[in-house]
């Protein structure tokens, strides 16, 4: 997989596979996508199976999102060195990795109870996001490279892949999510390990795409830039203001994704219609980014920017204050009209702002952003549920003492008592699975050498005495702590929003806002 010469052009692509590379680029985004939403879906059952506290599970989330993040970071750095070919390469064998170590969970709760199971389902989540990140560190920059005359319009378009898996995943785990007549299941949820299985789909396509083709190098390294200089662009003022900006980027909107469909099905109260609403504003998002061309060119990029950060704030303030389905429609629209041109933008202000800083100074953009919603935003927006949900049951404190997780929540030196996810779901499903696993233990078709089923049954043999008196304050307490979550992470985007005006005021004190080429930003550097 050798690399082609670049040769500017009249027209939009420099090289003969271009769009061939650009949708390789996006089924592997695609896939991302698939993975991140299937695993949103399955959240509860995760909870249900092993136990899993909200933190617990913001964890296990937010982990794959901060492994992203750092392998963005670590191959941008090699990214023209090695060859973008073989880091695309070394992506698929990851995601083929990281499937077969999640699918070991259920053996590991079973052999090495709750714990084992935590570590493996985060390892698993790890490996899938090291493949991410190698794709990531490639694509971007690749694209970028691929199309110097409209980076920005392009850029939406590669990441228009990530709302389309977030939409094929949705609808996949929507259909096959678990169905309900009242309190009897009509219907159990497909076995996550299924679900999960579908983003092997979107892998198995881009490592087809990409097999034997010619990779370009970025336009700073064609342009004969150091590793040392791409790295030195890192430290100028206005770049590092835009990491700060694209660390809040990473954590209003991946950080709420990993949740808003739990957030928004408890609301509703009913989890299939949390899955829909999440399809819903995943497609909206895939379409507007085929059009954020146009977009850009009436409102420069920064103008779309302050917008998009104004109507994420209210979107997710609407949310927070969300009673009704409708109500959670129009305000999950708003939110998705907010969070759809964040990401691709930031990254066609970077490029066009700093192209010396090559595929490293996207790189480090994304990887920030990721690092972001792994380490701050999953598991933030879940502390604060079982913070809120925990302090709104102890309200009642005969039922909050049946439910509190045996160990609290932690986060950033904060403790919260937190609700044990496993008790939870026993409640909200009558007992049902419970009773079908202690069947299965009993034909021996189920192994339970830590005691964990036989545990849970123990303490539901009392507790199913009050469940009809705690189903309803339990119920409460889950849906205040998410709805009040949403109304704190609702300060985020407002905040990006006042950054967007500085950075548009910055720039027309020095006559507006243009895109540079490598040439252009050097001879910027040399004026000031």
């Amino acid at each position: 997989m050798s690399t082609v010469s670049i040769e500017n052009s009249s027209g939009e692509a420099i090289a003969p596979n271009a769009y061939r590379l650009l949708w390789a680029g996006f089924m592997a985004i695609l896939a991302a996508g698939v993975g991140f939403s299937v695993r949103g879906g399955i959240l509860g059952q995760w909870a249900n199976q092993f136990g899993f506290s909200m933190t617990e599970l913001g964890l296990i989330t937010g982990g794959g999102l901060t492994g992203f993040g750092i392998v963005i970071i670590l191959s941008s750095l090699i990214a023209d060195k090695v060859g973008y070919g073989k880091l695309m390469m070394g992506a698929f064998l990851c995601h083929v990795a990281s499937a077969v170590l999640t699918y070991m969970a259920p053996a590991a709760f079973l052999s090495g109870g709750k714990a084992s199971a935590f570590s493996c389902l985060s390892w698993g989540m790890f490996l899938f996001a090291v493949g991410n990140g190698f794709c990531e560190a490639v694509v971007n920059p690749l694209t970028a490279t691929l199309f110097p005359k409209n980076k920005t319009h392009y850029l939406n378009i590669l990441h228009a892949g990530w709302p389309a898996g977030l939409v094929l995943g949705g609808l996949a785990s929507f259909l096959m999510s678990e169905v309900r007549d009242g309190e009897n299941i009509v219907r159990a949820a497909v076995d996550w390990k299924i679900q999960m299985s579908l983003f092997m789909v979107p892998v198995i396509a881009y490592g087809a795409m990409v097999f034997g083709q010619k990779f370009p190098k970025s336009e700073a390294a064609s342009a004969g830039v150091s590793t040392i200089q791409m790295i030195g662009t890192l430290l100028a003022p206005l770049m590092l203001f835009l990491l700060v900006i694209h660390a809040m980027v990473g954590y209003v909107e991946l950080g709420t994704d990993s949740w808003i469909s739990k957030i928004t099905g408890s609301i509703m109260n009913n989890p299939a219609y949390g899955l829909a609403l999440f399809v819903y504003t995943s497609l909206l998002m895939f379409a507007l980014r085929f059009v954020a061309g146009p977009i850009v060119h009436k409102i420069s990029p920064l103008g779309l920017l302050l917008l998009s950060g104004v109507l994420g704030a209210a979107g997710l303030t609407l949310l927070g204050n969300a009673e009704t389905t409708v109500g959670c429609i129009i305000a999950a629209t708003v939110y998705a009209l907010g969070k759809t041109f964040l990401w691709p933008t930031m990254l066609g202000v970077v490029s066009e702002q700093f192209p010396k800083g090559g595929a490293i100074a996207i790189g480090m953009l994304g990887g920030v952003g990721m690092l972001s919603a792994g380490l701050l935003g999953g598991p933030a927006i879940g502390f604060k549920q079982d913070y809120y949900a925990s302090a709104k049951l102890a309200e009642t404190k005969d039922t909050f003492d049946r439910y509190k997780a045996a160990t609290p929540s932690h986060f950033m030196g904060f403790e919260a008592a937190g609700l044990d996810g496993a008790k939870v779901g026993v409640l909200e499903n009558g007992g049902q699975e419970l009773d079908r696993d202690m069947k299965l233990l009993a034909d021996g078709k189920l192994a339970d050498e830590k005691g964990i089923v036989k545990g849970l049954a123990d303490w539901w043999s009392t507790a199913k005495a009050t469940a009809e008196v705690d189903k309803k304050p339990v119920g409460d307490a889950g849906v205040y702590g998410g709805k009040m979550a949403l109304k704190l992470t609702a300060y985020v985007p407002a905040t990006m929003a006042l950054c967007y005006l500085l950075l548009i005021l910055y720039f027309k004190a020095r006559g507006g806002y243009r895109a540079l080429n490598v040439e252009e930003e050097k001879a910027a550097e040399a004026a000031h």
